[in-house]
């Protein structure tokens, strides 16, 4: 049966084989936009969701300055009075719980910005797919 199938390929004419070609190629092409489009669509939603953690980073450092900074600064305001005058301890307790949370933020948008970084928008399937399809068109060609 195999040699069935080569010799009805043989016999068809050079106008047969070109628009088979042409056909193949066309279905071929239309698979592979449709492979870039869910492709890129799989990134940005991975970028989405890396921008949402920046935001929900900036968020949790903002929310915990602000709670803490009732707390920890009336605390630390009394326990800095005890070894100063309450003047410089009402500023000074506020300056240092406000660095620390800064802190904290920055380190979690720094991670999040760090994910986003390594990040490539470029569709490497897509791209791996069209090599392996220039070859296969080169051999069909030749």
């Amino acid at each position: 049966m195999a040699a069935v199938n080569n010799e009805r390929r043989d016999d068809r004419s050079i106008g047969q084989l070109l628009k088979e070609l042409t056909q193949e190629s066309s279905t071929l092409l239309k698979q592979e936009v449709d492979l870039a489009k869910t492709e890129m669509s799989e990134k940005a939603s991975r970028v989405g969701a890396n921008l949402g953690e920046v935001a929900v980073g900036g968020a949790v450092a903002l929310l915990g300055a602000i709670a803490l900074l009732l707390a920890v600064t009336n605390g630390l305001a009394s326990l800095l009075s005890k070894f100063m005058s309450p003047g410089v301890a009402v500023w000074l307790a506020p300056l240092i719980v406000g660095g620390i949370l800064a802190a904290v933020g920055y380190s979690m948008i720094k991670k999040a910005l760090a994910t986003l970084k390594q990040e490539s928008i470029t569709p490497q399937r897509t791209t791996q797919s069209l090599q392996e399809n220039k070859e296969w068109l080169k051999q069909k060609i030749s």
